[in-house]
């Protein structure tokens, strides 16, 4: 079968995951919080990007390369840090970052997936990157950290934009809870999904495999939306971006950026990268388009920035891009691949996603990913009253 025929696009893939996995499970992957409205805005924010095209530039092979943290990447994303995959299917984090190292594409960890960083060694390619939900207690910090390097993760990302849980509410109604227990409802949404079952039986229910070897305390009041990692976590300030800068001898990233003032601190405080992002609309539903926070966040640091939030295509990664990311991530867009098809779904949305940034480089006359800011004009296309797109006036 001709995959490209039959799942040309991320929404194919996302569409055959919602009928392969059990609701549960899906209104996890899927869902935001709130109302949805920001990750509705995401999407609109990114759709309302325009890019000039050029002609008469001739044959040309375009370069989807980039260069970060010195090390030349072949194609300008990676697989975003995603909680508990192993629940979106069996060894998910296996899956993920076997393609990813095949590919010459970073690969990062939750300290709440379901596989540890030890887990993943033997499957880990150069750029991998560790994502950390901040332990209060120093001693457990400190051994995260050691663990992690000792399995070969090169970056350290710190999230800071998760600093209560949010409340999910798509989750909480499918009836899914942290740890997940299969519940007699849950039991019937698996039993419609035999693939997902059968998987799931021959390895087990997932767990925070890192959290381990620090938890040995009750989780019954937590909320349904909580996991045993928020007994652990403490909401971080300035002072615990200072220690783990010092603390970590790799490119320290920090994820979760929307403010150009806070990206400004972080460049002098030392930080390698800011990744923009608004968590996808999972954590605050009144955050502005992460997209539309590019350019003044770009205007007040020369750091590398990573981007995500709504990404579903080449195209869109261009249009970050163009903004002026440096890289951009891609968490659920993976996941619905890898449950839709398995682990060849994450090759072939890769292949997708590398053929929709050619075609539309192409279209652009974009030889070069660096070229993008310096020579492709930007602009915002109104939405007119018949569904029309419009450049705007002046």
């Amino acid at each position: 079968m001709d995959l490209h025929t039959t799942y040309p696009a991320l929404s194919d893939l996302r569409d055959r995951a919602k009928r392969r996995i059990p609701k549960f499970v899906w209104e996890y992957l899927d869902s935001a919080t709130g109302t949805q409205a920001t990750q509705r805005l995401n999407r609109a924010a990114l759709d309302r990007i325009g890019l000039m095209p050029s002609i008469l530039h001739g044959e040309f092979d375009p370069d989807t390369s980039v260069t970060l943290f010195n090390d030349r990447i072949p194609l300008p994303f990676g697989v975003a840090p995603v909680g508990m995959s192993g629940l979106i299917w069996p060894d998910a984090e296996g899956h993920l970052a076997r393609s990813a190292a095949r590919h010459g594409i970073p690969y990062c960890l939750s300290t709440v997936a379901s596989q540890s960083p030890e887990d993943l060694a033997p499957h880990l390619g150069k750029n991998a990157w560790f994502q950390m939900y901040p332990p209060r207690d120093p001693e457990i910090r400190a051994d995260m950290l050691r663990r992690a390097r000792a399995s070969g993760f090169k970056g350290l990302i710190l999230t800071v934009d998760v600093p209560v849980a949010s409340r999910r509410e798509r989750q909480t109604r499918s009836g899914l809870t942290n740890p997940p227990r299969l519940s007699p409802r849950l039991l019937a949404q698996s039993a419609m999904r035999p693939a997902w079952s059968m998987a799931m039986a021959r390895r087990g229910m997932p767990h925070m495999r890192m959290l381990d070897s620090y938890v040995g305390v009750t989780t019954q009041n937590l909320s349904s939306t909580a996991h045993v990692g928020y007994l652990l976590r403490t909401s971080p300030d300035w002072d615990y971006v200072n220690w783990l800068r010092d603390a970590w001898d790799g490119p320290f990233i920090v994820k979760g950026v929307l403010r150009p003032e806070d990206a400004a601190r972080l460049d002098r405080l030392g930080a390698d990268a800011i990744w923009v992002s608004n968590h996808a609309g999972r954590q605050f539903d009144a955050a502005p388009a992460a997209v539309d926070m590019l350019a003044p966040i770009r205007a007040v640091t020369s750091l590398p920035i990573i981007f995500d939030s709504g990404i579903e295509t080449g195209l869109d990664m261009l249009r970050a891009l163009a903004l002026g990311a440096d890289f951009v991530m891609l968490g659920r867009g993976f996941h619905y691949a890898l449950a839709a098809l398995g682990p060849k779904g994450i090759d072939h949305l890769i292949d997708v996603l590398k053929k929709d940034l050619l075609a539309n480089m192409g279209q652009l006359g974009t030889r070069h990913l660096k070229d993008l800011t310096r020579s492709i004009p930007t602009f915002g296309r109104l939405d007119l009253p018949n569904g029309k797109k419009s450049p705007p006036e002046g």
